[in-house]
């Protein structure tokens, strides 16, 4: 296994995004902040408090932002109380971050994770739920329409759904499952729209051992990596073929692609705090709207 760490000392990294200029933007959760790593640098783009977690450019060119409110990590030094969860909106061109929905259907929002666009514009996002004391919010799935013209549920009942993805033929929706291990597969019938009876998905596969699984990007062929707690990068077949990447790290968080060909592998490593870059054997799949 060899890599090379891009960056270093970050405050939980999540969330990365390859850009065409070669920077790496992508998150700190415990900072509460939206940033870039370019040239052995780190420099912040937006603060934008609570919990930033999953990350994606939108058609706009904007960077839209899952935040789960903070609250399970220290912020810096100092341990903040969380702020409501949401999902925000970050204009790359003026750093200016805003909040575009906490709530669904009259619901509020608990601890949004990750989000991925789809090629009309929408995009899916997961609630991996909340622990409070001995009581813990159920998860969800969700879609908010192109253009801000509404937010449906689309799941609810789940078990700390985490990252997110879509097929190459966005006919399939992919989620992880942390506390569960598992990858679950939600059919598609156009955007926004589950099969019917298909709220409740279908199993893909389940980690070996005990692994928890956080993010996820698909590869070309669609394949899906999973970023794997303890296991590295669990790389799952549509039909659940496992295979294994391990990593130096007890918090692999999320893996995306980038380079010419999609063969650089952009991978957090949070325990440590550190982005890494490796060469992997597939392309990943090229994402909607990429810089």
């Amino acid at each position: 296994m060899t890599f090379e760490v891009l960056a270093e000392g970050l405050q939980f990294p999540e969330g990365p995004i390859a850009m065409a200029d070669g920077s790496v933007i992508l998150v700190e959760i415990a900072r509460g902040t939206l940033s870039r790593v370019w040239n052995g640098k780190t420099e912040v783009i937006c603060d934008l408090g609570g919990g930033p977690n999953g990350a994606a450019l939108g058609p706009d060119g904007a960077v839209y932002v899952a935040n789960n409110g903070g609250g399970g990590l220290p912020r810096g030094s100092d341990a903040l109380p969380p702020v409501q969860a949401g999902i925000d909106r970050v204009d790359l061109a003026t750093g200016k971050g805003e909040r575009l929905f906490d709530t669904v259907g009259g619901n509020l929002l608990s601890a949004p994770n990750d989000l991925v666009f789809d090629r009309h514009g929408g995009f899916w996002f997961t609630d991996f739920g909340r622990q409070t004391g001995r009581t813990r919010h159920s998860s969800g799935i969700y879609y908010a329409a192109p253009g801000g013209a509404g937010v449906a549920e689309i799941s609810f009942g789940g078990t700390g759904y985490n990252g997110v993805g879509l097929s190459p033929d966005e006919t399939v929706l992919y989620a992880a499952e942390t506390f569960t291990g598992r990858l679950i597969a939600f059919d598609l019938a156009g955007p926004g729209q589950v099969v019917k009876g298909g709220r409740g998905g279908r199993l893909v596969a389940t980690a070996p051992g005990r692994a928890f699984f956080d993010s996820l990007a698909v590869q070309a062929n669609g394949d899906v990596c999973v970023a794997s707690i303890t296991d590295g990068i669990t790389t799952i077949s549509p039909k659940g073929a496992i295979g294994q990447t391990p990593l130096p790290d007890k918090l692999v968080t999320n893996i995306c692609f980038g380079g010419p060909d999609l063969r650089d592998a952009y991978i957090t490593l949070s325990e440590t705090g550190r982005l890494i870059r490796m060469r992997w054997p597939e392309p990943g799949l090229r994402l909607n709207f990429a810089a």
